[in-house]
């Protein structure tokens, strides 16, 4: 196992231990929503400048 996937690993322990989805969950929606803004905005600017 390479350094970064062993710090990896470390750093995701504490996630798998809580019941539920819980901040795992929370952080996938958190990106998804801030993706979704990021390519709507880049969508609408590039739609703008035809």
């Amino acid at each position: 196992m390479s350094p970064a996937t062993a710090t990896l690993a470390h750093l995701a322990g504490p996630i798998s231990t809580e019941n539920g989805p819980g901040l795992f969950l929370r952080i996938v929606v958190i990106g998804s929503i801030v993706g979704v803004g990021l390519l709507a905005w880049i969508l609408l600017r590039a739609g703008r400048n035809n």
